[in-house]
């Protein structure tokens, strides 16, 4: 990359406070330099237009967020500021891409929406058995990841929680059984993340598993206070982390100390790739309060942290989202992480990081281009997600913004920050907090949705194709909710709406799309690479297991063309190590492939 870096300081979390408490604060907004336009004058300047129409296809849901010990009331916006997710699956295989959203009040439910394939969904939850996830004493939902842990052909459940977690095998589409106990799940997880691979490449799924709180508190009956991280860039008395291990006979066992992954971070979310070009997955994990960190996969055997020799995990900041994406057309991998920035108070920025030559062991070495491509600024930022929105052929960038958005004209950085600044006994209990009341805390943000020139700079055009929401955002998932060839975005908000944006793309940009199904290697064939090249083009993408933050893409690899396409050929490198070439694939269709027999 060799655009020039345009510098903008990085503010620790120790002179933010400091720079609050000697000024006053400044709340203005960017204007938005898109403007809002019709559909027409959307698809003629930026070649797509987005489109919420929740409603109109049948989805009304209302996420509720958690109210937890009592103790907790006078600062609960701030703490009880997750488990609005959103993870896409085709539960049914009928074809059409399915919903399932979290819920996290204690009694309320979580949905299932069936595509029913004419344009609008069903929630089917209830009379599956997969509604009633938040009972007293059972904990909350924070998401939901799908993955065929046994390899029977249907995608299964598991949900992730802060409380009892719980895996729901697929019974061939007609319902879900539960299975948490027989399957050996650990009792209780006060979990921000979970992502299936198949880290030792037996062909069964793992779970790689984030604590944020300690799994030792049961957050609704506390027996003390001191329950907040300790620093605001160091802290490292959260959840540990979890590597549930597949043994191919119903159960998981937990090898993550055995294997080298031993954290209490205050994770938040994580992505498994191929970074190195090993054929093994590696894992980025997003922690809040502190490092992010890099583990090297060494053949399955062990994890071997590389945050600080990656370039990634060297400065303390607010991770909270992991996404992966070939953002350059270079056929290898670029990862981004979300963080914090509020105009005159904060500028943590996003981190778009990118390989730039080589460090210890041959391994890459990334460098942070996000200010210089344009993606640094974004807000109090959540969920992101890299997908071609307008098919021509660059993968462009979404992120979804907002803490807590309370009163208007309102603030809670101040008395936020009178805190922050004191002994790590004074920040980790919570009887230390000022009320939060009806304020704002970085609220009533909007969303970016970055479009991508092709030659390493973005442009956000958010307004301007009809993203204009301000609710707090969460989840963000990319999904072709009606098998058009065009990628839909499903937005989770928390305390607010579900939303659908349905992508309209301009004429005469083709598209590819392909279907994996693991044989030798996981059903899902989660972990699977696709290299294609068309028109002097090259792009990889991999089949995640759950990616940004509480959200899963759909399993299915779309590649926006560009006009006049001619793909020349696709390469499949499958989990199991075997690689399988399609010459001169047919464009504007999916391609289902299932990995041919070793």
């Amino acid at each position: 990359m060799t655009a020039p870096r345009r510098v903008v300081p990085r503010i620790g979390v120790t002179a933010l406070f400091l720079a609050l408490l000697a000024t006053p604060l400044l709340l203005g907004r960017r204007s938005d330099t898109a403007g809002t336009v019709d559909r027409a004058e959307a698809l003629e300047r930026f070649g797509f237009h987005l489109e919420e129409v929740s409603g109109e296809i049948g989805i009304r849901f209302l996420h509720r967020a958690p109210r937890l010990d009592p103790r907790l009331d006078h600062i609960l916006p701030e703490i009880a500021s997750a488990g609005a997710a959103v993870s896409v699956v085709d539960f049914d295989r009928d074809g059409w891409a399915d919903l399932y959203v979290t819920n996290s009040a204690v009694g309320s439910h979580n949905a299932l929406y069936r595509n029913l394939g004419d344009g609008t969904f069903e929630d089917v939850a209830p009379a599956l058995g997969v509604a009633d996830a938040n009972r007293a004493g059972t904990g909350v939902s924070m998401g939901a990841v799908w993955g065929d842990w046994d390899n029977d052909g249907w995608e299964d459940l598991f949900l992730y929680k802060w409380g009892r977690p719980e895996l729901f095998h697929n019974d061939e589409g007609r319902g879900f059984t539960r299975v948490s106990e027989a399957a050996g799940l650990p009792a209780w997880i006060n979990a921000g993340t979970a992502v299936w691979l198949d880290f030792d490449r037996d062909g069964f799924l793992d779970l790689f598993v984030g604590g944020y709180f300690p799994e030792t508190l049961d957050l609704w009956r506390l027996p003390h206070t001191r329950i907040l991280p300790e620093s605001y860039e160091y802290a490292a008395n959260g959840g540990r982390d979890w590597l549930l291990r597949n043994l191919g006979d119903g159960r998981f066992e937990d090898v993550a100390e055995r294997v080298g992954l031993g954290s209490n971070r205050w994770t938040l979310a994580a992505v498994a790739a191929d970074l190195r070009g090993t054929g093994w997955p590696d894992l980025v994990v997003a922690n809040d309060y502190g490092v992010d960190e890099v583990w090297w996969n060494e053949e399955g055997r062990r994890f071997v942290a590389a945050g600080e020799t990656s370039g990634i995990g060297f400065r303390p900041e607010s991770g909270m989202s992991a996404s992966a994406g070939d953002v350059l057309n270079r056929g290898e991998v670029v990862i981004h992480v979300s963080n914090i920035t509020e105009e005159g108070i904060l500028l943590q920025g996003n981190g778009l990081w990118v390989p730039a030559g080589v460090g210890p062991g041959g391994a890459p070495r990334y460098e942070d281009l996000a200010a210089a491509m344009g993606v640094e600024a974004a807000g109090w930022s959540y969920g992101a997600q890299f997908g071609d929105l307008d098919n021509d052929g660059d993968l462009d960038l979404v992120v979804v913004n907002g803490f807590v958005s309370g009163d208007r004209g309102t603030s809670y950085w101040y008395d936020f920050s009178s805190v922050a600044l004191g002994h790590r006994r004074i920040i980790e209990d919570a009887r230390n907090w000022p009320p939060i009341g009806n304020r704002s805390h970085a609220g009533h943000q909007r969303s970016r949705v970055w479009l991508s020139d092709g030659a390493g700079s973005f442009v956000d055009v958010a307004q301007g194709v009809g993203v204009t929401d301000r609710y707090d955002g969460r989840a963000v998932a990319l999904v072709d909710l009606w098998n058009r060839g065009v990628l839909d975005l499903v937005v989770a908000n928390q305390r607010g709406p579900l939303l659908v944006y349905r992508t309209t793309a301009a004429r005469g940009r083709d598209w590819i799309a392909f279907e994996l199904e693991g044989s030798d290697s996981n059903r899902s064939a989660i972990g699977a690479r696709v290299t294609l090249r068309w028109n002097g083009t090259v792009q990889v993408q991999e089949v995640s297991g759950g990616s940004g933050f509480s959200a899963q893409n759909q399993r299915r690899l779309h590649f926006g063309l560009g006009p006049g396409a001619r793909v020349e050929k696709a390469e499949i490198r499958w989990p199991s190590g075997g690689v399988q070439v399609l010459a001169s694939p047919e464009v504007g269709r999916v391609h289902r492939i299932r990995e041919p027999s070793p």
